[in-house]
């Protein structure tokens, strides 16, 4: 069996743990589902779908629910009780692929190691994009996209890059932020995500 068809199994599974992560921040933040509607503009009946496992959310809804939640997104790929090991295994890494667009996230950190950084790696299909709506976060959360295969073009409000393989690119996530392949190939790169620590006290 190849790693498509086991992502695609594990499809069903990774939604459940997705709609537990939500449920759970959404709690122990206090929002109703109409306040995590009013901080995300996600609709509350699509949030009580995504809270039950019900629907396959897009990257850019499940954006806005992170944004809307205070969490980057891949935190939303973790499993709810990670293990304790400093180590992940690439056949134990949960991979997604988006409805929408077809692009296919990795979360390669270990989700049991309490670091601030994040790495992903993304297989983006040819011709397509996503848009996610950034800003309005709890705390500043800063991105490194770097291109393994492929070509990249990435927006980040006005600012438009276009990015070929072994160029990174530095951002915050404080503005709308689009990924698009303007080519025919598909296209492989890593992100590192890192929010800014809280201040101490």
């Amino acid at each position: 069996m190849d790693n498509a068809s086991i992502m695609m199994d594990d499809a069903p599974d990774l939604n459940q743990c997705i709609a537990a992560h939500v449920r759970d921040l959404r709690s122990a933040r206090g929002l109703s589902l109409d306040g995590l509607a009013r901080a995300s503009g996600v609709s509350r009946s699509m949030i009580s779908l995504v809270e039950r496992g019900e629907t396959s959310p897009t990257a850019a809804l499940l954006g806005k629910l992170a944004r809307g939640l205070g969490v980057t997104l891949a935190s939303l790929f973790d499993a709810p009780q990670p293990p304790a090991s400093p180590l992940a295994r690439r056949d134990d890494q949960p991979e997604w692929r988006d409805p929408a667009s077809g692009y296919v996230r990795r979360n390669v950190s270990p989700p049991g190691v309490v670091q601030p950084m994040r790495i992903v790696e993304v297989v983006f299909p040819p011709g397509r994009r996503v848009v996610f709506e950034n800003g309005g976060r709890y705390a500043r959360v800063y991105q490194q996209v770097w291109v393994l295969d492929g070509t990249m073009e990435v927006t980040v409000g006005e600012d438009r890059h276009r990015l070929s393989a072994g160029d990174c690119l530095a951002m915050q996530l404080d503005r709308p932020t689009q990924f698009r392949n303007p080519t025919r190939s598909p296209a492989r790169y890593a992100v590192v995500i890192a929010p800014e620590p809280p201040p101490s006290r």
